[in-house]
């Protein structure tokens, strides 16, 4: 573990190709199945890096649909969220949707999540999961500190925070660069949430979580209806 994460040629520019090699070199020496590098700037903006496979990408999705999980505590709280098993632990009380949608969708028993942190600054969370149940040794959560760390180095290249990139006053929001990738189209229906309803984008973002919620759909389809204009949000929907 310790040499493919001194391996990283941490001066390449593609932040991607940087986040897959942490991600893999997680997967090769921690004993796990699947691991994923996401950044943020606020609670409104996260964007997925990397996930080395689709149940990781599957996991990054359905916590940021319903705004809970392991890698949103570890975002919020700043420290490292273990949850060796999914089933058997008081941990998951806290966020009972996603355990539950986890449960459903994956065969995932066990989660880890390390938020990338520099001094108080939060800058994402690596992701990692295990599909048989079980903690990580002292030896894997020592790597997994220090792959957290150099993601974090990484990640201070990327972080952002535009003031209006969407042309809205909203001082309370911070954004991701909607040019990073697949979540651009849930960063612009959230801008057209805030001017169909007047509200901030905090707010807007709740309204997409919760429209997506009762409908048993993911976030990203939901943005994706708003921005094609198939859906229109208004002040007595529900």
């Amino acid at each position: 573990m310790t040499e493919a994460l001194l391996g990283i040629d941490r001066d390449s520019s593609d932040h991607r190709v940087l986040a897959g090699q942490v991600c893999r070199a997680c997967v090769a020496g921690l004993d796990i199945d699947g691991a994923s590098i996401s950044v943020l700037t606020a609670s409104v903006a996260r964007e997925t890096l990397w996930a080395s496979d689709p149940t990781a990408q599957l996991l990054e999705d359905l916590q940021y649909s319903l705004g809970e999980g392991a890698c949103m505590q570890a975002a919020t709280t700043g420290f490292p969220v273990l949850v060796p098993d999914l089933h058997h632990s008081t941990q998951v009380a806290r966020w009972p949707i996603f355990a539950a949608a986890v449960a459903e969708q994956t065969r995932v028993r066990a989660l880890f999540a390390f938020p990338l942190q520099f001094g108080v600054i939060n800058l994402g969370v690596l992701d990692l999961y295990r599909i048989r149940p079980g903690g990580l040794s002292q030896q894997q959560w020592r790597d997994g500190l220090a792959a957290t760390e150099i993601a974090a180095v990484m990640m201070l290249e990327i972080r952002t925070d535009p003031d209006d990139p969407d042309g809205y006053d909203d001082s309370d929001a911070p954004w991701l660069d909607p040019s990073l990738g697949s979540r651009a189209e849930i960063h612009q229906a959230t801008g057209m949430v805030i001017a169909q309803l007047a509200i901030t984008a905090t707010e807007a973002l709740a309204r997409l979580r919760a429209h997506a919620f009762s409908h048993h759909r993911l976030l990203l389809e939901v943005a994706a209806d708003v921005v094609a204009r198939r859906l229109v949000f208004t002040e007595d929907m529900r």
